[in-house]
């Protein structure tokens, strides 16, 4: 492994989601973001890519405010983007991280485990031809890993609850998943 994770402490990990189940963590879900900065009929066609390339229709998102100096407005659709769970998460990701070599940056984990890295152009995804209507689009996919239990923190009958950090997933462990799962090598 590199720098950050040793093969002890890789070991270590493995011997203790063995132990106990309930703390081996598990990819929740798969959002992918492809913002364009404006609207119009190019994104229509960015939001009919993803959705026949990931069989679920995307949402779009709108401006939060006005930039003139980039021409937009509040309101305005300027980005498409898709969520992802379970299988469809676990083929599309596949499909992302080949486009990635599998290597991914350490530094792209956040302090609860959370992983994002992007994709410069969509045609490094395996099985997409370049359209010349559609160009070149890139897109930031992010993988949202938690823990079983972690529900307590979203549900909204009865009591929500406070996840202590012990619970939470530490980057190492997130390492540990994804290069066990999916081999993906951290750089």
């Amino acid at each position: 492994m590199s720098g950050v994770l040793t093969a002890e402490k890789y070991s270590e990990i493995l011997e203790e989601w063995k132990k106990s189940p309930m703390k081996k963590p598990r990819i929740a879900k798969v959002t992918v973001n492809v913002s364009l900065g404006y609207g119009g009929e190019r994104l229509q066609k960015v939001a009919q890519f993803l959705e026949s390339y990931t069989g679920q229709k995307p949402v779009y998102r709108k401006a939060k405010r006005t930039i003139r100096a980039f021409g937009v407005r509040k309101g305005e659709s300027i980005a498409v983007m898709v969520t992802l769970r379970k299988e469809r998460a676990l083929e599309f990701l596949d499909k992302a991280l080949e486009a990635v070599a599998r290597k991914l940056k350490a530094s792209s984990i956040d302090q609860h485990g959370n992983v994002s890295f992007g994709i410069e152009e969509h045609i490094s995804l395996p099985g997409v031809k370049y359209d010349p209507e559609l160009g070149i689009i890139g897109m930031d996919v992010i993988l949202t890993i938690e823990r079983p239990g972690y529900r307590i923190v979203r549900r909204k009958r009865n009591r929500r609850s406070h996840i202590p950090l012990r619970h939470r997933v530490k980057p190492e462990e997130t390492m540990v998943l994804l290069s066990e799962m999916l081999n993906v090598q951290w750089v």
